[in-house]
Parts: structure tokens; C-alpha cells; sequence
């Protein structure tokens, strides 16, 4: 079965090597598959099935099968704003990267799967929720068609981890376009200064990036600049895609943001209930940096830390350099804004660029604000109305909805009925990744019933079509249901 593994090694060891350490195995010592993504298997061109003992072994974290070590990728970054300038995959490591039917390469990447040189005294273990829980919303995040880093598996390693207690240890298997961070850059451009040999290693990963993502780009007048403006069009569109079916990512730290533009790394994230437009779901986000209405802005924070290692590949003179990064930044709002107005003409069921239609937006955002409606079935409900199959007064009462169920229904009318109901049929979903839910789920896999994570899973593959047997899953938390903090479980 494993020359069946189609890995190879990884384009990091194209790179200087203080990019990357290698991460020694730590095998597991009792490892069985807890979930394995037959789908997503088959889509990179390995195997479907998951009886391989030596795929086991490696996605466990021990030695790869054809001898190859593993290696953890060094990256700085801003955490909550706080400059880090070393950190690095303390308990993830890279065992290779895939070339998919599909034309695209993708990385292998394991967490959970023991300490690395960058683990800082961490035992470089994951609790089997947090992976668990990583698999469910990537794989929820996917199913709504919304660029992210995959899971293939999750494998339990027999082994107990200390998290305020004993609790189940298991390693996550992430598939993802690259593992290039804002804080990857800003980790090359530390080094380059450190040294003050000019932008040695920032250009070396920014050509790997170009190469991996962008190939087109390599011919530009100027490559790094169009790569730039490329990064900082994916990111709009990005954060425009979560704010639309109200995602909130817990920790837009700088490392955790991918150039590939992919949602990732999965901690206290959650999905929105009830609307708040300054819902935090991060236990330690006291302060509200990355709640829900501050997502646009701390991306834009984020990619002028990207630019500013980019600087010296834009242009020798640095004023220009810092003009013309100025001007790429200065896309980020406007695309930003017309790819969340072109989510909610959807979402609503409008003609596309109609004049009245931003008034129209800003109703709705009184209308979710005033209600605290549930933001999913609020625009279930929309639907509803908009098929004859739902009643106005099934929203609530206040003056705001009023004002806004008016104005959009005036709007509509003016719209194709099909074309606006298929539009919406196709933007509206009728499951998220509910945090109650998924909480129920984390806690029956804890005690070896997988039976609700399974059927979670399977109901999340197809969010705009529920089965009438997942219905239940559509239902908001009662008051005791409710989550108000999620945590990443390192």
C-alpha cells in the first residue's frame, strides 16, 4: 500500500533552510482511525479505503513510508496585535505534498502529532475534540463552497493528553494549497534584516509562493507586486464569503493567514447564532480584535504586514515601493465591498446592481441588528416568502424588520421570481456547523460514540439541500444550548 501514497517531498526544501527544522516521528502508541475523508482521499488521487497499516502509522505521526523525514515550518506573526517574532508548527510537521488529478498540488500536513523544535516546552499533543472539531467546520466550510484547508483524518492516538485534565489525544491530517503565511513572510523578512544582506530569503518565498499559486504571474512587469494585489484580492473575497454566512474565525492573528487564501487554522471559531455584529467566540478575545464586524478591517491590518516585507521586491526606491503598496492595499476595501454586495443580492434574491439595492443592505443590517434574529434561518425565512411558503409575521415585529421586509419586497418584485429564487436557493444554506451541535458531537466522540459526529458530517456535505432526516439539525440552540466561547485546544 504505500508506494498506493502518492507523496512527495515537500517544495519547503526548495527554500533556505532556516524555513524549516525536521520534526523527528513520534509514533502514537496505540493509533486507530477515528474519521477518514473517503471523498477527499479519492480527489487526491490516493486510495479511498484507510486500511493500510503504514498510512495509519503516518498519519499518527510516525516514520513516512519511504523513509523521507517530516519537517515543521518556521513563521513569525502578530498575535492580537502583539508582535511574535519566532513561532513556528510547535506540534504540526509537513510529511509531503500531494499532485492531485485536478492539476494541484496540495500539502500533507499533521497537528497534534508530537513536539517539534519550535514546540517552546509544549507537549505537541492535540486533544482529540480540537481535532475533531477542526474536521467538522473545514469540512462545513467546504461544503458551503467557501475556500479552506481540508480534513482527511483524524486518527486517535491511544495516548492521554493534559488539558485541564486527562483528556483523548488524536492527530488531524489538514490538506491545504500551501502553508504560506503572512507570518511565513514576515518570519524571511526578520531573518533577512537580521542579517542585512538585502531580501535574500523574502524573495526566495516569494517566488516559491508565485510558482505554487500563481504561476501566471512569474511574466508580469512586476511579479511580486501582481502578487500581492493577487493575495490581497483572494483575502476580500474571503472575509466577504465568511461575513455572509456569519463566520467567525476566533484568531485572525498574522500566522494565520495563508496567501493561498484559505480559511485556515480552525481554533475557537464558530458560526453565529443569533446576530451580533460584535460576537466574539475566543475565550480570550476580551477586547473584541476579531470579532464579527472587525474581520474586513484586521484583514486589511494583516496584508499591510505583508506588504511591508514586500517592499523591497516592489521597487529600489522606497518611496515608490511604499506608494505603489499603498495603492495595492487600497483594492482591498472595494473589492471587498462589491464581493459582499454581490453575496447579498443573492442571499436576497435582487437584481444585480439595482440602485436602491445598498439601501437595501443597510436595512437589513438595522433589521438583523435590532431583531437578534438567527442569522441562517432569517434568510431561510427570506426564501420562504419569497416561494409563498412562509409568512412575513414569522420574523419579528419591530420596525426595523418592517422597514426592511418593505423595501426588499418591493425590490424583488422588480426582479426575475426564477432567476431571484434560484439565487437564493443557492446562497441561503439551510445547515451551518452549529455550535451546539457540533459541542454535542465533540462530546460523544469523547465517550466513543461517533454516531452524531458522522451524521453531522454527512448533512454538512450538502448545506443548501437538507435531508428531510437532518432537520433537526437546522433548529437554533434553546437559551441552554447556547455557546458563548469556544477554545482552540492547544
Amino acid at each position: 500500500m504505500g508506494a498506493e501514497i502518492p507523496f512527495r517531498e515537500s517544495f519547503y526544501l526548495e527554500l533556505p533552510g532556516d524555513f524549516y527544522k525536521p520534526a523527528a516521528p513520534s509514533p502514537a502508541p496505540s493509533p486507530r482511525w477515528v474519521a477518514f475523508n473517503a471523498a477527499l482521499a479519492r480527489d487526491l488521487g490516493m486510495a479511498e479505503d484507510a486500511a493500510a497499516p503504514d498510512l495509519l502509522n503516518l498519519l499518527s505521526g510516525g516514520a513516512p513510508a519511504n523513509g523521507r523525514g517530516n519537517i515543521a515550518l518556521a513563521y513569525s506573526g502578530h498575535q492580537f496585535g502583539v508582535w511574535n517574532p519566532l513561532m513556528g508548527d510547535g506540534r504540526a510537521a509537513i510529511v509531503g505534498e500531494i499532485a492531485a488529478p485536478d492539476g494541484r498540488v496540495y500539502d500533507i500536513h499533521l497537528k497534534g502529532s508530537g513536539p517539534t523544535p519550535f514546540a517552546r516546552r509544549g507537549d505537541g499533543r492535540a486533544t482529540l475534540s480540537a481535532m475533531l472539531r477542526e474536521y467538522i467546520v473545514s469540512e462545513a466550510m467546504a461544503g458551503l463552497g467557501i475556500p479552506t484547508t481540508r480534513s482527511l483524518a483524524v486518527v486517535a492516538t491511544g495516548a492521554p493528553v493534559f488539558r485541564d485534565g486527562a483528556r483523548p489525544g488524536a492527530v488531524l491530517t489538514r490538506v491545504a494549497r500551501s502553508h504560506i503565511r503572512v507570518g511565513t513572510f514576515q518570519y524571511a523578512a526578520g531573518r533577512d534584516g537580521a542579517e542585512d544582506q538585502g531580501p535574500i530569503r523574502v524573495r526566495a518565498l516569494a517566488d516559491a509562493a508565485i510558482r505554487r499559486h500563481d504561476p501566471e504571474l512569474a511574466q508580469a512587469e512586476n511579479p511580486y507586486l501582481a502578487f500581492y494585489r493577487a493575495v490581497v484580492a483572494r483575502q476580500a473575497r474571503l472575509i466577504a464569503q465568511w461575513m455572509l454566512v456569519g463566520f467567525i474565525h476566533g484568531v485572525m492573528n498574522s500566522d494565520n493567514m495563508a496567501v493561498s487564501g484559505e480559511t485556515i487554522d480552525f481554533g475557537p471559531c464558530a458560526f453565529m447564532d443569533s446576530f451580533n455584529m460584535r460576537q466574539v467566540y475566543s475565550s480570550i478575545d476580551a477586547a473584541g480584535r476579531y470579532a464579527y464586524n472587525r474581520q474586513p478591517s484586521i484583514a486589511q491590518w494583516n496584508l499591510a504586514r505583508l506588504a511591508e516585507t514586500l517592499l523591497p521586491l516592489f521597487d529600489a526606491d522606497a518611496a515608490r515601493a511604499l506608494r505603489l503598496a499603498q495603492e495595492a492595499l487600497e483594492t482591498f476595501q472595494p473589492l471587498y465591498a462589491e464581493a459582499l454586495g454581490m453575496g447579498l443580492e443573492r442571499k436576497l434574491g435582487l437584481r444585480a446592481g439595482a440602485p436602491d439595492n445598498e439601501d437595501i443592505f443597510a436595512l437589513l443590517w438595522k433589521a438583523l441588528g435590532a431583531s437578534k434574529a438567527d442569522f441562517t434561518n432569517f434568510f431561510l425565512h427570506l426564501t420562504g416568502i419569497a416561494e409563498g411558503k412562509a409568512e412575513a409575521d414569522g420574523l419579528a415585529p419591530d420596525e426595523e424588520t418592517k422597514a426592511f421586509l418593505a423595501a426588499w419586497r418591493a425590490a424583488l418584485d422588480k426582479n426575475d421570481r426564477d432567476a431571484a429564487l434560484a439565487a437564493m436557493r443557492a446562497a441561503n444554506p439551510k445547515i451551518i456547523a452549529r455550535n451546539h451541535r457540533v459541542e454535542e458531537a465533540l462530546a460523544a466522540a469523547n465517550e466513543d460514540e461517533m454516531a452524531p459526529f458522522e451524521r453531522l458530517c454527512a448533512a454538512l456535505k450538502h448545506p443548501f439541500d437538507l435531508a428531510p432526516e437532518h432537520a433537526d439539525l437546522q433548529t437554533p440552540p434553546r437559551p441552554e444550548q447556547v455557546v458563548h466561547e469556544t477554545f482552540c485546544g492547544t
